[in-house]
């Protein structure tokens, strides 16, 4: 029997990710089984651990360990402009309802490495908005945060970014915002001026301020029903009245109890909109029900 199907690998992963919650603080035990038990294999692999029980003495009693099983864990990986059709949706129709507000709030969750941060400043940026916009750019990952502020990149992938900064509207070249040396190139930190990166866990984690619209792309396909609501539950509490959520394009709300918060917006760019009609507290009944 291989291992991901093996009944005392799975009791064994339980077991870690409870232990897990209780020393530091990190509730990994509603992520999708699945894809949770491909990450653990992935791990053990990488970091040299021929069984989970070993890999479980490894993290718990060394913390630089659990950090390194954690770049696993939340998969810290993110494109500039992902999805290009999503970006050009926010250019030609959330922007311009958002240029009504005097003052603007976006929640960017589960940013990863900043990608999608930098993405949204430069759009931003170019459509004249950036200076009145505050952008919360939150990760569980400490190391993703980190790596989020410095705005450095690989040199390498600039080329796949341009191509698709150009598919998503952008008006000038992606070079005009990056200086680049021989392996890597660094944002303008004026792109960040209005950003304020920070640790946030949508597991366990309350909302932190009203927003207008908040992109949580890519994030909610790893988490189990359960955990899916609650995320779906911050971001009906955090968003304004008509305030938008963007999603990626696998992830959707059909099934949530939160379903009826939403209107479509840009149903084929994954962009709902708050509605009025069925309360929060209306939510709550359903899920006694």
């Amino acid at each position: 029997m291989d291992r991901i199907h093996n009944p005392e690998f799975e009791l064994d992963l339980n077991l870690l990710l409870e232990e897990i919650n209780r020393k530091y603080n990190y509730d990994f035990r509603h992520y999708s089984p699945a894809s949770m038990k491909r990450r653990v294999l992935q791990a053990m692999d990488r970091m040299g651990h021929l069984t989970l029980t070993s890999l479980h003495e490894k993290v718990i009693h060394d913390s630089n360990s659990f950090h390194d099983l954690l770049q696993f864990l939340t998969i810290p990986v993110s494109e500039m402009f992902r999805d290009t059709d999503y970006y050009l949706a926010l250019r030609e129709k959330v922007i311009p309802i958002l240029k009504t507000y005097p003052s603007v709030k976006i929640w960017v969750a589960g940013c990863s490495t900043g990608e999608e941060v930098y993405s949204l400043a430069i759009l931003l940026k170019e459509e004249d908005l950036l200076d009145r916009t505050l952008i919360y750019a939150t990760d569980i990952n400490s190391r993703s945060i980190e790596k989020a502020e410095k705005g450095i990149f690989s040199l390498k992938d600039i080329e796949k970014y341009n191509s698709s900064y150009l598919l998503s509207g952008g008006k000038c070249a992606l070079s005009d915002y990056y200086t680049a040396n021989l392996h890597s190139v660094i944002f303008d930190s004026t792109l960040k001026k209005k950003v304020t990166f920070a640790n946030h866990s949508l597991v366990a984690d309350a909302v932190f301020s009203e927003t207008h619209f908040i992109s949580c792309r890519n994030v909610l396909i790893y988490f189990d029903r359960e955990l899916q609501d609650r995320a779906l539950g911050l971001f009906h509490e955090s968003l304004c009245r008509k305030g938008f959520l963007g999603l990626g394009h696998k992830e959707t709300i059909q099934f949530s109890h939160y379903a009826k918060n939403f209107d479509p917006f840009s149903r084929d760019d994954q962009i709902f909109q708050k509605n009025d009609k069925h309360s929060a507290k209306q939510n709550s009944k359903d899920e006694r029900a």
